[in-house]
């Protein structure tokens, strides 16, 4: 199955494309949609459109994940943030593709195994799970690899992430994964 993510902003969209076979995660295609902070909004979501269309008919997705909104630091935010989505889900649609998202707290626990994770673990895993050399970069890019990989973890029921008669395994347990510091 190939996922593509999204984790949408209105000055940088990240994008992360990967196929997932069974339990092993292939990464296709990650970055970033950038725009200047000089360009008007609607620019910007031109921009943004016109660059998913693009990757989602090159990478040609069976299904796309995105980022759903859970908090804003004001309406002003929220409702631009909202515009970036739609443009992005406009994107998808347009290529027929189905639509899924998720929350960052679900993201988070299907990726690390703990709702709460911090960034710095999600990248971490999001590197270690697509057997990359370094975590990808920008981190709108990691973050849309995340939710790419929640999809292929929450669409697959065989493959357990949360932890199975309130036990939790060291596959799951976020306790146990320790962040490699230099």
């Amino acid at each position: 199955m190939t996922i593509f993510g999204i984790d949408p902003g209105t000055d940088r969209t990240g994008y992360g494309c990967v196929v997932s076979e069974g339990s092993r995660h292939r990464m296709i295609a990650s970055g970033a949609i950038c725009s200047s902070a000089a360009a008007s909004f609607s620019d910007k979501l031109l921009k943004i459109h016109a660059g998913l269309a693009a990757l989602i008919a090159e990478c040609r997705p069976d299904c796309v994940a995105i980022e759903n909104l859970f908090h804003a630091v004001n309406a002003r935010s929220a409702l631009k943030l909202g515009h970036a989505r739609g443009v992005a889900m406009l994107a998808a649609a347009e290529a027929g593709v189905p639509i899924v998202e998720y929350t960052p707290t679900e993201v988070k626990r299907a990726v690390v195994g703990y709702g709460r994770a911090e960034k710095a673990q999600v990248q971490a895993m999001v590197k270690l799970l697509l057997g990359l050399p370094a975590v990808p970069t920008p981190h709108d890019a990691a973050d849309a690899l995340a939710v790419a990989i929640c999809h292929s973890h929450l669409s697959h029921p065989s493959r357990p992430v949360a932890s199975r008669g309130g036990r939790r395994t060291a596959a799951t347990d976020w306790r146990k994964f320790k962040l490699a510091r230099p």
